[in-house]
């Protein structure tokens, strides 16, 4: 984050603006929004700044600005159109410690202005850092539309009972959590915002003196979180990684897909790195069942799709036994998520009949597969985690009736800013993973399919690097 979104009180204290023009108005009137007294400081003021200095909402200092002006203010903003007065401003209000914003000028600013959709209690803002105001705007605009009026009535119901319901719940903070939901997700709150205050609550005070003490029972969330684009998640999965008290979490599981997880949740991470468990298989499953069974809500997040070569399976055998209840939501497995992203159609009439997903190794770390199955033509074969066991899969490919020129790709970080796409086929393979020094998450994909990539590639990260060697057909 390049600012750090914070809510300042400044009631009741003394804002300066320096500039009195049409972009200094916008910045007092949310100040006078917010409850500041705002000093403006300019030999002239616009029309509308002009109106608010004869109502008495505003103190208007008639004259260019003197470096004085910024004792005691709890903040400044630099509104003028002359760049090295603004700049000056901002060092003097820097030097005293004092929060500057400079319209349209990042750089010297300790804060931003951020576009506001206002329901108070309740405050939502929107930022780009400065990078594009208009763009705030606009995504403002767009939730405006989502954001019912009523929802600010509705905070301001809930702040009442806010005691009483601690209370209730002597303080555990799960417990009233969990009790919060439940009103917000519920018939309660949906009777409020309809205007049905009176009823909502008496329902809310029956529902507090009714509630269960300690009675949530933990559950698991087995949830697949994609191949690494968070805009590949589904709705499902962002309501529950949201509800989450814990949340554990493997090595594939990116930081943009952790950012959309509650924030004050516990985190766990369990590794799953080749031959880098810090939580062996075993470990995991034990720890899901004793995190349940403590109350709490345990959000299992993945990498692609819990069920394949995911261990969910494993998993929730083990939560069964115990008899831990728990949801499982599909995620995109990361051989239809990268190879779309790289514009290889796994399937295609014109190219094979047929698609294999094979792990790249067992669980004993050999690659002792079913070649002759594999091995057949007319036929995709995607490898999840053969990086490492590369040049013994395209041996075994070739021994069993591939030819060495079939075609055959690398996707490194799929479906991510760091996508990397490697070309080749089976004779050349290994030697691209060493040249171009290719990492985990890597994905392996086999057949005449690969042909298509240079034709249908739409994907372009800021980081795609596309190498490729000659290969038949080409």
């Amino acid at each position: 984050m390049q600012f750090l979104p914070i809510f300042m009180n400044i009631r009741n204290q003394t804002c300066l603006v320096v500039g009195g023009g049409q972009v200094a108005a916008r910045k007092v009137y949310l100040i006078d929004r917010a409850g500041g007294k705002t000093k403006v400081v300019s030999p002239s003021l616009c029309d509308e700044l002009a109106r608010w200095a004869q109502t008495g909402s505003l103190e208007h200092l008639e004259r260019e600005f003197s470096a004085d002006d910024i004792n005691g203010a709890k903040l400044v903003v630099a509104a003028t159109n002359d760049a090295e007065l603004n700049r000056t401003v901002s060092e003097l209000a820097k030097a005293q410690g004092i929060p500057v914003n400079v319209v349209d000028n990042p750089d010297l600013c300790s804060y931003i202005m951020p576009s506001v959709i206002d329901r108070s209690p309740v405050q939502i803002a929107i930022s780009t850092g400065g990078a594009s105001p208009v763009l705030a705007r606009l995504l403002r605009a767009k939730l405006e539309t989502f954001i019912p009026a009523a929802y600010g009535r509705l905070a301001t119901f809930l702040e009442r009972f806010r005691s009483k319901v601690k209370a209730r719940f002597a303080g555990n903070t799960d417990e009233i959590r969990h009790f919060w939901e439940g009103v917000l997700e519920g018939p309660i709150a949906d009777k409020l915002v309809a205007g049905k205050d009176i009823e909502a609550e008496s329902d809310l005070e029956k529902a507090i003196d009714e509630a269960e003490i300690s009675g949530h029972h933990g559950e698991v969330y087995l949830v697949g979180a994609g191949p690494g684009d968070p805009d590949l998640l589904t709705f499902r999965a962002l309501r529950l990684m949201q509800r989450a008290d814990v949340v554990v979490y493997d090595r594939l599981v990116s930081a943009p897909i952790l950012d959309l997880v509650r924030r004050d949740a516990e985190f766990i991470y369990a590794g799953k790195e080749r031959d880098k468990h810090t939580l062996p298989q075993e470990g995991i499953n034990a720890l899901l069942v004793r995190i349940a069974k403590e109350g709490k809500k345990v959000l299992r997040l993945k990498g692609g799709d819990p069920f394949i070569f995911g261990r969910g399976g494993e998993e929730i055998e083990t939560l069964m036994e115990e008899g831990v209840p728990f949801q499982v939501v599909p995620g995109i497995t990361a051989a239809a998520g990268c190879s779309s992203y790289a514009g290889i159609p796994l399937t295609h009439r014109d190219y094979v009949q047929s698609c294999m997903f094979v792990t790249g190794h067992l669980k004993d770390g050999s690659t002792n597969l079913n070649w002759d199955v594999i091995a057949q033509p007319n036929q995709t074969v995607v490898f999840y985690m053969g990086l490492h066991t590369i040049a013994p899969l395209c041996e075994n490919l070739i021994k069993h009736g591939l030819d060495a020129s079939t075609p055959a790709a690398l996707v490194e970080q799929g479906t991510t800013q760091n996508q990397r796409v490697h070309i080749g086929d089976l004779s050349s393979l290994a030697e691209l993973v060493v040249q171009n020094n290719v990492k985990p998450p890597t994905l392996i994909i086999v057949g005449n399919v690969v042909k298509l990539h240079e034709k249908l590639k739409w994907f372009e990260p800021a980081g795609e690097k596309t190498s490729s060697y000659p290969t038949a057909g080409k």
